[in-house]
């Protein structure tokens, strides 16, 4: 694991653990249950997926949906939301970072791009992996208590700072995953193509995700 992945997650565990001690963490649950978003985006039916109970335990969400779009034999793209209704010590919110990169997959390409119909300051991850000339598309942000924010430093310092000072730590991660078709080695335009789908499922799925996640501080740039 590299030092980038490792001192966000230290920092958390850490400051997660002073926390706690120090004031109760409430527990928040969603307006509305993950699996209540959209079924149907962009025209295409879709399928949910159940993750085990193990899986389930490991990962600490408190809710979820992993859903597949178009056919079932090969997925045009994976919508993912986990709700965590409060973070403490052994049960927090992943880096996709530090599990994106397994099975062979490598990430090729790694940028901090604005949220795509969002306001000013919010941004997501774009993350390209590779596979053996396979390609995939990843789009990832925290969402919840007012904020949609990719910088997992930031994520960090909202969750000490309302934990502190409001006993709230409910959060959301998405990740939205696209397969990139290559017309050659070179050739951008599959990854061009996967770059418009994952724009139009952000500009879609942030707003619909405010509604089922509560606020806690008014949205702003930069917050």
């Amino acid at each position: 694991m590299r030092p980038s992945t490792i001192v966000p997650a230290a920092l958390l565990g850490l400051g997660v653990l002073l926390v706690s001690g120090v004031r109760p963490q409430y527990a928040t649950p969603p307006r509305a249950p993950m699996a209540s978003l959209d079924r149907a985006f962009l025209g295409h039916p879709s399928r949910d997926v159940v993750v085990s109970a193990e899986e389930q335990r490991v990962a600490g969400m408190s809710d979820y949906v992993l859903r597949n779009f178009g056919p079932d034999s090969l997925p045009l793209f994976t919508v993912y939301v986990g709700y965590y209704d409060r973070q403490v010590q052994g049960r927090t919110i992943h880096s996709p970072k530090n599990c994106l990169p397994g099975a062979g997959w490598e990430i090729t390409e790694s940028a901090r791009v604005p949220l795509p119909g969002g306001q000013p300051g919010q941004t997501v991850n774009r993350v390209l992996l590779a596979n053996k000339g396979v390609q995939a598309l990843v789009y990832y942000w925290y969402q919840g208590r007012g904020r949609i924010e990719s910088s997992e430093y930031v994520v960090k310092w909202n969750l000490l700072r309302d934990a502190a000072t409001h006993g709230r730590t409910e959060e959301a991660l998405v990740r939205l995953v696209i397969p990139v078709e290559r017309v050659a080695p070179t050739d951008r335009a599959g990854q061009q193509l996967a770059v418009a789908t994952a724009d139009r499922l952000a500009i879609t799925l942030a707003p619909r995700l405010a509604g089922a996640v509560r606020g806690l501080v008014p949205p702003s740039p930069g917050s």
